[in-house]
């Protein structure tokens, strides 16, 4: 092993589970996000929560940004630790302030989905992604 080379971590199933977990946890998660820039892209009225006391805009455009954009630069695993973040935040306001006195089933989507993210923040996007081939082109 070369002193600029990384060592290999990624076997073909963990490459393969993380392209799996990417692109279904993404792609659901834009089931959730469309119909809020759908709404959104309608003007208002519309009605959205402010849990994090920001105003009712700039929550939607942050969920939003989350949702859609995070959701499909992970889906092809382009900056896909960092798009992960916004997605992170979003999933635990969701859980935690959004649903903290429902009861547990309201909170289990959400909470699912947090440690789905946490997990790809964690690991990575694995071989198949577009980051892997921009890291394979700088060297």
């Amino acid at each position: 092993m070369t002193k600029n080379k990384k060592p290999e971590i990624y076997s073909t199933k963990v490459t393969y589970s993380l392209l799996i977990l990417r692109v279904i946890s993404g792609g659901f998660m834009l089931t959730h996000g469309m119909p809020k820039l759908l709404k959104f892209m309608n003007g208002p009225p519309f009605e959205f929560s402010d849990p994090i006391g920001i105003g009712v805009t700039a929550s939607l455009v942050l969920t939003i940004f989350a949702e859609v954009i995070c959701a499909v630069l992970i889906i092809g695993g382009l900056y896909t630790r960092l798009a992960s973040v916004p997605l992170i935040i979003t999933m635990a306001v969701a859980a935690f302030i959004v649903h903290a006195q429902d009861a547990f089933f309201a909170k289990e989507m959400p909470l699912l989905y947090l440690s789905i993210f946490i997990v790809i923040a964690i690991v990575g996007p694995g071989r198949i992604s577009i980051d892997r081939l921009i890291e394979s082109k700088k060297r």
